[in-house]
């Protein structure tokens, strides 16, 4: 398949890659000695490559990601920055947040969104429809912020003092989650990719939004075609 030539930047590969660089010891996650494509991650018999979009959109995405996390090839995050052009990527540090992290946020060009469930968040904060999105984002890029890890990891991240006054926008899942391929808290639990591409539908980002489910359907069914224990078919 031929595709488009844009420039591509993919801000989680970009972070993977210097975490491992720099890293002190190997990781070994379930599958390390798969050998993988090294865009996508994916065992290199099923590389998606192909099906990758041409990135666009008219909003940003930062990924603030618990250490380590860059590293699993089971995490959705890089599919967001092949579809959004606009991306970065950083490792959470409570109390020290890189430089870069802080510059991003207080960029005059972004009013930064923080993507979380609202039952965390202070009433005040929190944006309930997309007219309360448009309306405090309006003039400026929406800078959608996720926070990228486990679960319990998340919740830990979300209490980070320069993350504490930014409106919270929370996605409340209408069905249970199409990705087999973690074990979440809860049934109603999304996956990263599934939360953007609602997040994405509700800021208008239509054809990203579209974009990114058809890719996302295609890294499932890649990812699970050597996981036959894993069911492909949606749950009920």
């Amino acid at each position: 398949m031929t595709q488009k030539q844009v420039p591509y930047h993919n801000a989680v590969l970009t972070l993977r890659k210097a975490q491992l660089a720099t890293s002190q010891r190997v990781f070994n996650a379930r599958g390390s000695k798969v050998r993988r494509c090294e865009q996508c991650l994916l065992p290199a018999g099923e590389c998606i490559c192909d099906a990758r979009p041409a990135p666009g959109g008219h909003c940003a995405f930062c990924f603030i990601m618990y250490t380590g996390e860059c590293y699993k090839p089971s995490n959705t995050g890089r599919l967001i920055c092949d579809v959004i052009a606009d991306n970065h990527a950083f490792v959470w540090d409570r109390t020290r947040p890189e430089t870069a992290l802080l510059a991003l946020l207080n960029d005059e060009r972004y009013t930064p969104v923080l993507v979380f469930p609202q039952q965390y968040a202070a009433p005040e904060r929190c944006l309930q429809n997309p007219q309360q999105l448009s309306d405090a984002t309006a003039g400026k890029i929406p800078l959608f912020v996720m926070l990228d890890g486990t679960w319990r990891e998340a919740k830990k991240m979300f209490k980070s003092p320069y993350l504490a006054t930014m409106p919270v926008l929370g996605i409340q899942p209408e069905q249970a989650s199409r990705y087999a391929l973690r074990e979440a808290a809860h049934l109603h639990q999304l996956c990263t990719a599934e939360v953007a591409i609602a997040v994405l539908a509700m800021a208008g980002e239509n054809d990203a939004a579209s974009k990114l489910s058809n890719y996302f359907s295609e890294f499932r069914r890649a990812y699970l075609v050597g996981k036959p224990h894993l069911s492909l078919s949606d749950p009920a």
